[in-house]
């Protein structure tokens, strides 16, 4: 959706340059989405193999789809993304074999809307989800507004995302007027962080910057961040908000030129100093939570050099160590002309900073006491030793399934009883640091659907992702049930109906399982673009169904 094309421009810039790369850990792979076929779409790079796993669960209370990005935990309820769904102490079903996911109530903007949760905070009974989605006809992630909760999530108080109004080109701080860039479209400014103390709210939104709110959502104000080259924000001085555009020689508050402008993230640690992380390294403040929006003081730390400091200027997350009370962030190469590099760091002040996992794109960090958990674009990496050391899992093996070695980790959690991990190839949890872990994916019962597509029909089998790319996808999964022990023969046919391969020939008992296919023939070439049949004949009968190649 484009709102008021005329001052569309002025973000012209953010959408263009920054639309590829701010597509990060906040992808809500919306083409995920259940196709009336049973057809479940994993949008990532798998590590590919063939065999069978299983048995699987299958549950009605499922989860909306693969990919979760976003999580968040209090107590034993663990929250996440897109759908905004919870689960309550490792609830699970009847027989135990699966774990339940509540669907919100009352919140349609989500489950029948195109809201999806791009952030999260959390209290004793208080629930506060930012939303937003991708535009369709370009791919522009766009901010939609909040969900808040004061019951646990039983129900939902909606409040939209507060752009600016055209009229509103000042900002005011210490006593100066400034003119200001007004943000009166929602591309490239959905909540990507959200933090709150009380009834104060903090939005860490993109082109919109910081928003606060200290009457819980009913009003907001921006709020105003230092210049990259400054250090500190005080209202007693005066700043300047040069740069030039097209030739033209421009003093206002924008965030097109300036990198700290740009809102990532947002965090309140426990001695109520206010951190954000911007496209421009951090900033904190003593007194953000109760001072007046003109008189708010930053810090402002950036990337300085390659031997100390932060590792780079993108900090997209950051999170309190419960134990010790350092702030831990990752950092994200904004410059590549620059030494900056991926990485996570920790501080306690912004003073002193220490460095892990150098080179590693980290995507979220989480706590289990001196347990820390760091999910990442090659793997996740825990250390039991507050990060003098990590190991690193690729593919989490599960034991009847497995989360694929290329998986992005996206997201991590930690509950009063497990370790949860999003990735874009479901939820692997852990409740003994990683030694054994569990799988959560998308189930879609054969016998009929889940919570999200309840008029599903019944079939025999099913394949996804489908269509399915073996360069982009890596593997597919075909979903059949053993009704009785015996042997399961599974073969893959090509348009003329020749073999070109046979995943399995062995004995199986009673279960739903998932045939794992990598595209290759059984010489291990790729097949060709086009449907491959599949059989599985089991003791019980025949199924069959078909695979759409797309290289």
């Amino acid at each position: 959706m484009m709102a008021d094309l005329s001052n569309y421009y002025a973000l012209n810039y953010m959408i263009t340059g920054f639309k590829n790369s701010i597509r990060f850990r906040y992808e809500q792979l919306s083409s995920c989405l259940f196709p009336l076929l049973l057809m479940v779409f994993l949008c990532y790079p798998i590590q590919g193999n063939s065999q069978v796993v299983g048995p699987v669960p299958s549950s009605f209370n499922s989860i909306q789809q693969n990919g979760v990005s976003n999580m968040a935990a209090l107590g034993d309820t663990l929250w996440i993304g897109p759908g905004l769904n919870r689960n309550i102490g490792n609830y699970r079903t009847a027989d135990g074999n699966a774990l339940q996911w509540y669907k919100p109530e009352n919140a349609d903007s989500v489950t029948d809307g195109r809201g999806r949760l791009f952030s999260i905070d959390l209290a004793p009974d208080t629930v506060i989800a930012g939303l937003g989605y991708t535009t369709e006809e370009d791919q522009v992630q766009t901010g939609l507004g909040y969900y808040l909760s004061t019951d646990g999530g039983e129900q939902w108080n909606f409040v939209a995302l507060p752009l600016d109004a055209e009229s509103d080109s000042t900002i005011q701080y210490g006593g100066e007027t400034y003119d200001k860039l007004p943000v009166v479209v929602p591309q490239q400014s959905p909540p990507f962080g959200l933090a709150f103390h009380g009834d104060v709210i903090f939005s860490a939104n993109w082109a919109l910057g910081v928003l606060r709110s200290t009457d819980f959502g009913n009003s907001w104000d921006r709020v105003i961040l230092p210049p990259d080259d400054v250090q500190e924000l005080s209202p007693e001085r005066t700043y300047e908000w040069d740069f030039e555009e097209n030739g033209v020689a421009m003093n206002e508050y924008n965030p097109r030129p300036f990198n700290n402008l740009k809102g990532f993230e947002v965090l309140v640690d426990r001695q109520d100093r206010v951190w954000v992380g911007t496209a421009n390294g951090i900033n904190i403040s003593p007194n953000a939570l109760t001072a007046p929006i003109d008189s708010i003081v930053w810090r402002h730390i950036s990337f300085q050099s390659p031997d100390e400091g932060l590792l780079s200027d993108w900090v997209i997350e950051m999170n309190e160590q419960p134990e010790t009370g350092r702030i831990w962030m990752t950092n994200w190469v904004a410059n590549p002309n620059q030494p900056e590099r991926f990485g996570l760091v920790s501080t306690r002040n912004g003073e002193q900073f220490k460095r892990y996992l150098i080179g590693e794109r980290v995507n979220a960090v989480d706590f289990d006491g001196n347990t820390i958990v760091a999910a990442g674009d090659q793997g996740l990496f825990i250390s039991h030793d507050n990060g003098e050391n990590w190991k690193k899992y690729t593919r989490i093996e599960g034991p009847n399934t497995f989360i694929k070695a290329s998986a992005r980790k996206l997201s991590v959690a930690s509950t009063s009883e497990r370790i949860w991990v999003g990735t874009d190839d479901g939820i692997a949890s852990t409740a003994d640091g990683g030694d054994t872990w569990e799988i959560t994916r998308v189930d879609m019962p054969l016998d009929g659907g889940n919570q999200y597509q309840e008029d599903a029909p019944n079939v025999d089998a099913y394949a996804y992702p489908n269509p399915f790319s073996p360069t982009s996808h890596d593997l597919v999964r075909i979903k059949f049930e053993v009704q009785q022990q015996g042997n399961v023969k599974i073969e893959l046919y090509d348009y003329g109906m020749n073999l070109i391969r046979t995943i399995e020939n062995d004995a199986f008992g009673p279960g739903t399982y998932e045939a794992v296919w990598d595209g290759n023939d059984g010489g291990g070439r790729q097949v060709a673009n086009g449907p491959v049949f599949y059989r599985v004949k089991t003791a019980g009968g025949v199924a069959k169904g078909k695979i759409l190649v797309l290289d």
